[in-house]
């Protein structure tokens, strides 16, 4: 079934149309939510919140961009807006799942051989990674991690953020630059 009659038939209230949209979409979107929160839990939360807003708001789909850019769009806002709500509220999600993964990990690779030491500083190097990306400018964030980990081109990432090419470029220009100085002053002080 095309993209358009699927759209018209969920627009009209066909629930059939809604579930093959969250088969077809599901994991796009919560890769991208999990992108940004760092978190499974947060991001299968994430990834309801933004399907029922879907379907809420599928009357207000234009079709002037894809319709999964205009996913993506509602994806990142709510990843967004989580992240802001988790600033003010100065909790560490992220720290949490790391370590208690990391345990895990020591437990599940010791007895493969594998160094646990090497295993924290891996986990250490991830979340440095993380907190260097958390703490880019929204739209350098956003463009930076929609480049590197979904991998979509310039061109979705301009209609994602209502933005053109060049200033796509120039965020992750800008983005990769902040990134080096701030690993770089990492790295130079934990030698």
């Amino acid at each position: 079934m095309e993209e358009t009659e699927l759209i018209s038939r969920l627009k009209n209230g066909d629930y059939s149309a809604f579930r093959l949209i969250f088969d077809q979409y599901h994991p796009s979107i919560l890769n991208c939510c999990f992108r940004f929160v760092k978190s499974k839990e947060t991001a299968e939360d994430l990834t309801q919140e933004v399907l029922i807003e879907v379907y809420k708001s599928i009357n207000t789909f234009r079709a002037e961009s894809k319709f999964s850019t205009w996913l993506y769009r509602i994806a990142i806002s709510k990843s967004l807006d989580h992240l802001k709500s988790l600033k003010r509220q100065k909790r560490r999600v992220f720290l949490k799942s790391i370590f208690s993964n990391t345990e895990a990990d020591e437990r599940d690779f010791s007895s493969d051989g594998q160094n646990p030491q090497r295993l924290l500083e891996n986990a250490e190097r991830v979340q440095v990674l993380s907190d260097a990306v958390s703490s880019l400018s929204d739209n350098q964030n956003v463009a930076f991690t929609l480049s590197k980990y979904d991998e979509l081109s310039y061109q979705e990432i301009a209609e994602i953020l209502g933005t053109t090419i060049p200033s796509v470029e120039s965020l992750i220009f800008r983005a990769k630059s902040n990134l080096k100085k701030k690993l770089y002053n990492y790295y130079k002080t934990h030698q």
